[in-house]
């Protein structure tokens, strides 16, 4: 050995006769285990913010499913109040209740949704009569007998206004 890397390498020892690269690798590991621990905790995070967005996603689904339903019934209960034939506008004529998914299964977008719809003829002004239909859709996916989590029941309401 060389006179000048005999001075570097009693220089680099500390008291204890070890070299200090030995020293440090013990607290690279630490900090090694502390930034996978960060990464970790880091990565539960962005799944929990995705869960989340799926979740959101979902519940648009079917809130834009239910409206679409309630639209549909609000036609409905139009159609049989209002009919092509003249025949006279009753109340009566509109059905209470429409199991759109089960009654129309071509119909795919409905499927798991049932309408309630409300005809109420208590206005009249003068000689006319003001219809008020009342469409509420519900869908709903999952087990929504029991509470078990695994119910998404969404709802959506629409109302329309007609005169005979």
């Amino acid at each position: 050995m060389f006179p000048s890397q005999w001075h570097y390498l009693q220089s680099s020892k500390s008291a204890y006769g070890h070299s200090r690269s030995l020293r440090q690798s013990g607290s690279a590991l630490v900090i090694g285990i502390f930034v996978i621990t960060v990464m970790f905790l880091m990565a539960t995070a962005l799944l929990k913010v995705l869960e989340d967005a799926d979740e959101q996603v979902n519940i648009e689904v079917w809130g834009t499913r239910a409206f679409a339903a309630a639209n549909s019934g609000a036609d409905r209960a139009l159609a049989e109040l209002l009919p092509l034939d003249n025949t006279p506008a009753l109340c009566a004529n509109v059905s209470s209740s429409w199991d759109i998914g089960n009654e129309n299964p071509t119909l795919v977008g409905f499927h798991r949704c049932s309408i309630e719809l409300i005809c109420d003829d208590s206005n009249i002004i003068g000689s006319t009569t003001l219809y008020r239909i009342s469409s509420t859709a519900t869908c709903q996916t999952g087990n929504c007998t029991v509470n078990d989590g695994n119910c998404l029941r969404v709802s959506r309401q629409v109302e329309v206004e007609a005169r005979g």
